[in-house]
């Protein structure tokens, strides 16, 4: 009996491990090749502000008495660039959101696991691709970013993760200690010439994590007074940081600012599931290559932010969260990170029409690289007469869009060319998904046939010991 116990347990443990096997693989490929815009950025350099736990509505509505919590961003939406709403996915959390930003996919699943720290598949971000990287913030972001950098050009500069005190007084100290060393750093690199060359050079990030507002959040709620002195902080500290960098720079007009969330949070104060409050997050950018503000006399959303948020006249344009490090990408004119599966809003940029279309074939050609990676892969792995390829993007039809969006871009037909690319990106991104869960049906009803076999048996093992005990005892009554 007691080997039937354990075997038991021992199928038990088996199939809960092959859940893991079915829904918790990684999407992540390798192999592709690094591809970037083949023409020159418009800037230079990018600034990305990172407000953990940012909820949208409460950075852009109007307090009680009708003023902005963010007098400078709302001035930047009206007057100086784009904004809209990055919506993210689940799990709502600092790691997957950061990863969606920097490297544009959605984590893998897998990393639940390591309870979203780490990530166990090596994955290429913006960061990489950089000339240098300045970053400031919490050590458990920074460092998950700066793994792995052999060539010595992503630079962290975070405080002890000790003072991340949900409970602490003052918890807008985590951000004002961010902002005064970035203040700190480009005031030192006017007297430094080996870090002045650097800072003078193209393809350059700064990356500034701000934890306060999500610490504030967990510990007060959203609607507290500590939350909304927070953003008005950060709104201030933003303003006094732009004029640093302009004034850095001479004003060259080079430098591009990027502001969003890693995710929301809930009136109660938490975050990881998929209520709009965690999902709607700010973005706003300006600057370099951002396109100025549009006035529309109407705009159609299934919601009512708009008139909530006096914003009805600025054009809004909503992204999904992986469509950020494509952008900035462009904006610096860095490779794509590998394994995005963003898109790029072309209709942020201010740009030449040429530049946005050859963006766009650029990222249709980035994402499609995954798709034939994960398409050969799925091929190596199964028996060639089982094998059922995507029938909606076959090499052939790849083909044809490749060269009727490069003959469009040619013959100066952008907008079809975009709208070709983005028909392209559609289609590699539903046929990674598809070979991403090619084997699922078929794993998971092994799992359930087992599951039902062992039951069977198990049923027939008790039954027949049943009766074998009750045949005994009707003998000995005799």
């Amino acid at each position: 009996m007691l080997l039937y116990v354990a075997l038991g347990l021992l199928v038990h443990l088996v199939f809960f491990a092959s859940i893991f096997d079915i829904y918790f693989t990684s999407p992540l490929v390798h192999g592709m090749t690094p591809r970037f815009t083949p023409l020159p950025p418009p800037a230079k350099r990018l600034m990305l502000f990172v407000a953990d736990g940012l909820r949208a509505d409460k950075l852009y509505e109007l307090d009680e008495d009708g003023n902005s919590r963010a007098p400078f961003l709302r001035n930047v939406i009206m007057n100086e660039g784009s904004w809209g709403i990055s919506h993210t996915h689940v799990p709502t959390e600092s790691r997957p959101g950061h990863v969606a930003i920097i490297a544009g996919f959605y984590e893998d699943v897998s990393a639940v696991a390591k309870g979203w720290k780490e990530n166990p598949v090596e994955f290429d971000s913006l960061l990489n691709e950089t000339r240098y990287t300045w970053s400031w913030g919490s050590p458990d972001i920074l460092a998950m970013f700066a793994k792995g950098d052999s060539g010595n050009h992503i630079f962290t500069d975070s405080y002890d993760a000790s003072s991340e005190d949900f409970g602490a007084h003052d918890v807008t100290k985590l951000d004002t200690w961010v902002f005064d060393h970035v203040k700190e750093f480009f005031h030192a690199a006017r007297n430094n010439q080996s870090l002045l060359s650097k800072l003078n050079g193209d393809r350059i990030v700064f990356f500034l994590h701000l934890l306060g507002i999500d610490t504030n959040g967990h510990a007060h709620r959203p609607t507290s007074r500590e939350y909304s002195d927070n953003i008005k902080l950060v709104d201030k500290e933003l303003k006094e940081i732009e004029a640093t960098v302009k004034d850095f720079y001479g004003n060259d007009g080079k430098t591009a600012f990027v502001f969003t969330a890693d995710h929301g949070m809930t009136d109660w104060g938490s975050h990881g599931a998929g209520h709009p409050l965690e999902t709607c997050t700010p973005f706003i950018a300006w600057g370099a290559g951002i396109r100025l503000p549009q006035k529309v006399s109407a705009q159609n959303f299934d919601d009512s932010y708009l008139q909530e948020w006096k914003l009805e006249n600025w054009k809004r344009q909503d992204i999904n969260q992986a469509d950020v490090a494509p952008l900035m990408a462009a904006l610096i004119g860095v490779p794509f990170p590998l394994n995005s599966v963003g898109i790029i809003p072309v209709d942020m940029l201010n740009t030449s029409d040429l530049f946005k279309a050859e963006s766009m074939f650029t990222n249709a050609v980035q994402i499609l690289e995954q798709f034939k990676v994960k398409m050969t892969q799925k091929k190596e792995a199964t028996l060639s007469f089982l094998f059922t390829p995507f029938k909606s993007l076959s090499d052939t039809k790849q083909a044809n869009i490749l060269r009727k969006a490069r003959y469009y871009i040619k013959q100066k037909k952008y907008d079809e060319a975009v709208s070709l690319c983005r028909e392209l990106i559609d289609l590699a991104l539903r046929g990674l998904a598809y070979y991403h869960t090619y084997d699922r049906l078929f794993l998971a009803s092994n799992v359930v046939l087992g599951f039902v076999g062992w039951i069977s048996y198990a049923s027939l093992l008790i039954i027949k010991s049943h009766c074998n005990l009750t045949r005994g005892v009707s003998t000995e009554a005799k």
